[in-house]
């Protein structure tokens, strides 16, 4: 399964390549978010056109809750970062986690954060 990340979609959102043709590729299959991402994408919609197209979007994705199995997750990697000084906040840990329980490949621009997780498969590709 392959798991958008938030700078991915917005990028989709703007028209912005390479996310734009990448998601568009992915939405054919099984693409997915999280409701972490879900929640990113509401918020930061300023405009009610804006929040047209993002719950557009959201509707054509599964979005994936933070459930017990993520939250674990979640709290493991935050530990494991937090004590080697390489923290990347909460809501990258609560999206690692949801990845991790769902053994899904996240596609992310977000490199800096996430690579820092292990066990973590970035779906990078032509992204970013």
């Amino acid at each position: 399964m392959i798991l958008a990340d938030s700078d991915v979609l917005i990028d989709f959102l703007r028209g912005r390549e390479p996310a734009r043709s990448r998601i568009e590729i992915e939405l054919q299959h099984d693409l997915a978010t999280t409701v972490v991402n879900a929640f990113e994408l509401l918020s930061g919609a300023r405009a009610d056109r804006h929040l047209e197209k993002v719950e557009l979007l959201l509707d054509a994705l599964r979005v994936l809750p933070v459930d017990r199995e993520a939250a674990a997750a979640a709290a493991k990697v935050r530990l494991e970062l937090e004590r080697a000084g390489q923290g990347i906040g909460m809501a990258d840990y609560l999206i690692a986690g949801v990845c991790l329980s769902r053994h899904a490949v996240l596609l992310t621009r977000n490199r800096t954060h996430f690579g820092r997780v292990p066990g973590l498969k970035l779906g990078i590709g032509d992204i970013g």
